[in-house]
């Protein structure tokens, strides 16, 4: 019988089968529980739903990657340039061009070629064999084979590789936290649940990409493939749209602009020059040239190594960036969100805090008791945690086979006593118990040795507690853990102030007891609580009569260097957001312990199912949605609304996670920030950025750099601006000139190309190449609109260009007028003005308030090494005899060279005394 057609009315898969009882999700797909599809069913369900498969994200080809690096307004108008350069037959002013564009781009595809990948790695997620049941059979297939209506036989261990509606569970418990965020496992049962239940609370539901950590089950498959909750996310992550980068668009909105000062020129120029009688063809070169100094030519170049620069600065640091202009793109960050789990702590539970009838201890730091000189019960509690307990450690702590034999005997001062090891196996609560209990030297294969297990009461959700029992001389010794509401319920004990004998507990202490579990519970701690009896055989019912011992608190710890870490991003002006898929009070704990809000009691959180499309929320809404700072129980959807709702009102945004449900929003966000240790494939794969040590303080030393190369950007640009517009100044100046008078024009052509590569791209390297100004982290974030150069950059580069022109033309009328000198020497003497004006028109940049002697300019060796580099290839121009007939320069002289310095050092000069001005202004107002 074929397989029945869901209806396009039927509702969706996110409100529909974990709504519906076993029978009814059983009915919908025409299967048997005990006999499985036959296999026209398969057939023809593998041709509707297909294989189960996550669709691969198109892969980037080398030459996509690399005719990238073109897409730049800066990139097109050289390319324009440099044909416009061939056409009129100037093939060395073309081939200046062309190499300028070929080192960018061959820079720009280097740096990024290592990165390109795809996402192949959430494709491959949970693709094993599986056991399921047809026709009547069990038997393995690989899960690909899987189809919707298979019955699946699933066990502790099993990755799920599809998503199923749960049948029969026996104590399954299920790790969610790539999917849903959760850091707990999951205890999952065969109950329905409500159509708005959010995913992580979907009980009867197993996902595809979750791992079973204990129990067995069974459920029918009710989607595969894209269908899937893991394929929704899939969906979200491939289609997500990355928004161009700040320094993308602030590059490109400078290149349009210059495009237009480009179009400009050349015509008006050309035009003066040949209404003023100057040769036709060479205006028009020269239009050509002054139009390609109006460019930065050095600025791609500059650009693309000051953020490669910063790539290698980062991986020093542990930061992996995979594309260049992420690292720009955190400078100019405002708000961070952050995951929970994993990001902002250890992503491991860790017992901590004990509290008895005879005190409270603080289980922190290495052992420094042992068992002899530890409080009894302190002893006994830990004990009976060890004991009730099914997890087994691995090589760093006391671990057991199959059979209770200790494999690696533990030492009681180990400092490592309670970290974490890639071979524990079971739920984290109880490898926080063991662990705990090997910091005071208890060990469950030493205690099965005196009192050997003779029965399990497995934890049951119904009780919410667990039991053991062992044989302890005549009688059984029964350990008891559970949620404390329960513990205390089945209580009729309780040990005295003195942890010595035992009285009645009475209804009063239930009530104390309560208390203290809500007050530790309010601090982020998960409770437990233990109790013990003894009885006299296994038939003994496991939760009456019992003593109650006390409770012990276990959390997740925050990272050791996150409050640190979280505080320079705020003395930055950058605002941390939490959004995790936990519960909303151990959000709230872990948001105040790690400094993300200041008081727990009065911080507002929200939940997921609160938060909606900016695009449908009313201005109040989004007002309320913006002032919280710790949103708890979201969804993949809801954390791309929170991007959404940060980058409308034009704030750059980094997010970072670790799990599959955080890489729609790694790739919406501005700056994706996946954890490199603990973040999964399909995180790693989106984002912008890895972090190798999962240190959020990694993070912060991103934003310096970001900072830093934005900065040094800047002054590259300012450099390179300030200078070629004194070109073009003096260029235009001499040709109108040239209608009542003989002066030359200043530069040839390809003079003008020669200083724009030469001087211009080596200066403004080292200039990029800058370490940045040591309080570049007080000052707040750049708005997200501020384009590179602000109008008060621009109305400094008109006055330092018209300074530089001025003492160009100063230079050309005393050499060409005064001293006599033939056009050629005398043009020679105004291109070597330019060039050393350029030069020395590098120590100008640096900060306003800084000293002559004590700025980022001297501390940055780069310089130097810069500007003598640059004078020996200015030598070169004039002295080097195949460079020097190509350029038509004449060597000046001593008279001629003692003009270029002193005309040269004008501008420098005036830009000192400025800044010493400016020096004494800051000291003045500082007092």
């Amino acid at each position: 019988m074929d397989m029945k057609k869901k209806d396009e009315s039927e509702e969706t898969l996110e409100n529909a089968y974990h709504t519906r009882s076993i029978a009814a999700v059983l009915d919908a797909f025409h299967v048997e529980p005990d006999l499985g599809l036959s296999d026209a069913q398969v057939e023809d369900a593998r041709h509707d739903a297909g294989p189960n498969k996550l669709r691969q994200a198109e892969v980037q080809s080398r030459w996509k990657l690399f005719f990238a690096q073109f897409r730049s307004v800066v990139i097109l108008v050289l390319m324009i340039a440099g044909i416009t350069a061939f056409a009129f037959g100037q093939i060395p002013e073309g081939l200046a061009i062309t190499a300028v564009l070929l080192v960018n781009a061959v820079i720009g595809y280097l740096s990024e070629y290592k990165a390109v990948k795809s996402m192949e790695a959430i494709r491959t997620m949970g693709s094993d064999t599986i056991r399921v049941r047809r026709k009547g059979e069990e038997k393995e297939i690989n899960s690909e084979d899987l189809v919707p209506g298979d019955i699946v036989i699933i066990e502790g261990g099993d990755f799920v590789p599809a998503d199923i509606r749960l049948m029969e569970a026996n104590q399954i418990q299920v790790n969610e936290s790539a999917l849903t965020g959760e850091s707990e496992p999951v205890v999952k049962d065969t109950e329905p649940v409500k159509p708005d239940t959010p995913l992580a609370e979907q009980t009867c539901m197993l996902y595809k990409g979750t791992m079973v950590t204990e129990g067995s089950g069974e459920g029918v498959t009710v989607a595969t493939g894209m269908a899937t909750q893991l394929g929704h996310i899939t969906e979200m992550a491939q289609t997500a749209q990355k928004k161009i980068t700040p320094l993308q668009k602030r590059l490109d909105q400078l290149g349009r602009r210059l495009a237009w000062i480009c179009l400009f020129l050349v015509l008006a120029i050309a035009s003066l020059g040949m209404i003023s009688g100057r040769d036709t063809l060479q205006m028009i070169q020269t239009a050509i040239a002054l139009g390609v100094a109006a460019i930065p030519e050095g600025l791609p170049i500059v650009a693309t190594i000051a953020l490669a620069r910063g790539m290698v600065v980062m991986a020093r640091r542990n930061a992996l960036v995979k594309k260049l202009p992420a690292v720009e793109t955190l400078g100019a960050t405002r708000v961070i969100f952050t995951d929970k789990t994993g990001t902002l702590t250890e992503n491991k539970m860790t017992l901590r805090r004990v509290k008895t009838p005879a005190g409270a201890f603080d289980i922190d730091g290495p052992p420094d008791n042992n068992e002899g000189a530890a409080p009894p019960l302190l002893l006994r509690i830990l004990k009976a945690g060890v004991l009730c307990n099914n997890a087994v450690l691995g090589r760093s702590a006391g671990s057991t086979d199959s059979s209770g034999e200790e494999r690696n005997p533990p030492n009681k001062d180990d400092q490592n006593a309670d970290q974490e090891d890639d071979n524990d196996q079971g739920d984290p609560t109880e490898i926080a118990l063991l662990r705990a209990g090997v910091k005071f030297g208890i060990t469950r294969a030493s205690l099965l040795k005196e009192m050997p297990e003779e029965r399990e009461a497995s934890f049951n959700t119904d009780v919410m507690m667990m039991a053991t029992y062992h044989r302890r001389d005549a009688n059984l010794y029964v350990a008891v853990k559970g949620a404390p509401d329960r513990v205390l319920g089945t209580c009729t004990r309780m040990m005295d102030d003195q942890g010595k004998d035992v009285r009645p507990l009475e209804e009063k202490d239930r009530k104390t007891w309560r208390q203290e579990a809500e007050n530790i519970a309010k601090e982020g701690y998960r409770l437990l609580a233990l109790a013990d009896k003894t009885v006299e055989d296994t038939g003994a019912a496991p939760y009456e009569e019992l003593t109650f011992l006390g409770l012990v608190g276990l959390y997740d710890p925050p990272r050791k260097e996150i409050q640190k870490s979280i505080q320079e991003c705020h003395n930055a002006g950058i605002r941390v957001i939490m959004a995790t898929g936990d519960q909303a009070a151990t959000a709230v704990a872990i948001a105040a312990q790690t400094r993300i809000i200041d008081d727990a009691k009065k911080a507002g959180v929200m939940h997921g199912s609160e938060l909606k499309d900016p695009e449908e929320m009313s201005d109040e809404e989004q007002e309320r949605v913006f002032s919280i700072s710790v949103f708890a129980r979201v969804t993949p959807e809801q954390k791309l609304h929170l991007i959404k709702l940060m980058q409308v009102r034009d704030i750059t945004v980094a997010m970072t996670g670790d799990g599959v449900n955080d890489a729609p929003a790694l790739k919406k966000a501005d700056i994706g920030v996946a954890m490199g240790k603990r973040g999964t494939d399909a995180a790693r794969e989106v984002a912008d950025m890895v972090l190798l040590d999962d240190a959020f303080g990694s993070i912060v030393a991103a934003i310096h750099q970001g900072r830093v190369i934005f900065d040094n950007i800047r002054k590259s640009v300012m450099f390179m601006l300030c200078t070629n517009v004194a070109e073009i100044i003096a260029v235009a100046a001499a040709a109108a000139a040239g209608t009542f008078s003989s002066m030359p024009i200043p530069l040839l052509p390809l003079q003008i190309l020669y200083l724009n590569v030469i001087t211009d791209v080596f200066p403004a390297l080292a200039l990029g190449m800058s370490r940045g100004e040591p309080d570049i982290m007080s000052a707040p974030p750049r708005p997200r609109e501020e384009s590179i150069l602000t109008r008060d950059h621009w109305h400094a580069v008109g006055g330092w260009a018209f300074l530089v022109a001025a003492s160009v033309l100063g230079a050309l009328s005393v050499a060409y007028y005064g001293f006599g000198f033939e056009t050629r020497q005398a043009v020679t003497i105004s291109f070597l003005t330019l060039a050393f004006a350029k030069l020395w028109f590098v120590f100008n940049l640096r900060n306003p308030g800084s000293s002559f002697r004590h700025n980022n300019i001297i501390r940055n060796p780069y310089i130097l090494g810069s500007l003598v580099l640059c004078t020996a290839l200015l030598l070169a121009a004039v002295y080097a005899p195949g460079l020097s007939s190509l350029l038509k320069t004449q060597a000046p002289g001593i008279k001629g060279w003692l003009l270029i310095l002193a005309m040269s050092l004008i501008p420098f000069a005036a830009g000192q005394s400025l800044r010493a001005f400016q020096a004494l202004g800051s000291e003045k107002k500082a007092q």
